[in-house]
């Protein structure tokens, strides 16, 4: 019978979780600033968000990792894999919107905005803004959920062995094979 892991033992697999997740979205929303910074450039308009892609890489972490810790999306588990994941990867959508949303409101109230003003402001272009954004976002889930699902299947741990192996380790350690 395996052990329990000791609190220790978890809030470092954790907080290593919390860590590299942080890394991935910081890597995908730095890029996409730093586009948004050369386009704007090139139309003459100076736009400087320091910290911007750190501060939501941090917090969309925070939120797909209580989203984890809530069981969501556990209900899929005995579809295929690639269901999992589409349903997994619009289900974690929905909730990151519905979060930044609160988060938008939150902000509002914050500068002495009413929430009725700060929804008022989801309407026209800004809605389009949105509309992107969420696309981007479900692209971005997407590999990070596929990932995390295959680790499940792999068993724990396994995908990055496999990932890290040189091909022939793969062949004569058996990593490749998925458990029985």
């Amino acid at each position: 019978m395996p052990q329990k892991p000791t609190i220790a033992q978890r809030l470092k697999h954790e907080l290593l979780e919390y860590a590299l997740l942080s890394v991935y979205l910081y890597i995908c929303f730095g890029a996409l600033i730093i586009n948004k910074i050369l386009i704007l450039h090139g139309q003459g308009v100076s736009y400087v968000p320091y910290g911007l892609a750190a501060i939501k890489a941090l917090v969309l972490a925070k939120f797909i990792l209580l989203g984890q810790a809530a069981g969501l999306g556990d209900r899929f588990k005995g579809q295929r894999v690639l269901a999992i994941v589409a349903q997994k990867s619009v289900l974690y959508l929905v909730m990151l919107v519905v979060l930044s949303v609160i988060e938008e409101c939150v902000i509002g109230l914050f500068h002495g905005q009413p929430i009725a003003a700060t929804l008022a402001e989801f309407g026209g272009e800004k809605l389009l803004q949105v509309s992107v954004a969420s696309l981007i976002m479900l692209l971005i889930l997407i590999p990070y959920l596929m990932s995390s699902e295959l680790n499940v299947v792999l068993g724990e741990g396994r995908l990055w062995k496999i990932l890290v192996a040189q091909r022939a380790e793969l062949a004569s350690e058996d990593l490749g094979k998925p458990r029985a």
